[in-house]
């Protein structure tokens, strides 16, 4: 993780939808972001403030207008914390895997210009590791 060597998008709003390698129960996701003694600035007001994270109940985030979208949670990246923050979901109304998940970010800490990730993680249990291993303590 190096000052500029993000995704970044035009202004404060974006929104990625990534793709898993496997369909997964998902428990968690991680964002991460630099330190500000990292920046050159001295300043993150480019990191991601307010994020939702949705699974499409249809598979996949391709048709908007047939586009059925749960929200899994809200939670708010704090800047003065630690740079990498891990955020339980809640998935115990859909107990089924998904291959796909949309990162929302709501708004950033105040740069008018860009919003910058430098790297997000999807936390579960891969749908068949986890067929393979019930009754197993």
């Amino acid at each position: 993780v190096f000052p500029g060597n993000c995704w970044a998008f035009k202004g404060h709003q974006g929104q990625v939808v990534i793709r898993l390698p496997a369909r997964v129960h998902l428990t968690a996701i991680t964002v991460q972001h630099i330190t500000k003694d990292a920046s050159p600035s001295g300043t993150i007001i480019s990191a991601p403030k307010d994020i939702a994270v949705f699974v499409s109940l249809l598979g996949t985030f391709v048709d908007a207008d047939r586009e059925e979208e749960i929200l899994l949670g809200t939670f708010t990246y704090n800047m003065e914390k630690d740079p990498i923050q891990t955020f339980p979901l809640k998935n115990m109304l859909l107990p089924r895997a998904f291959s796909h998940v949309k990162l929302l970010v709501k708004s950033n800490w105040g740069n008018p210009w860009y919003t910058c990730i430098y790297r997000v993680q999807v936390h579960g249990k891969m749908e068949n590791w986890k067929a393979s291993t019930e009754g197993q303590d």
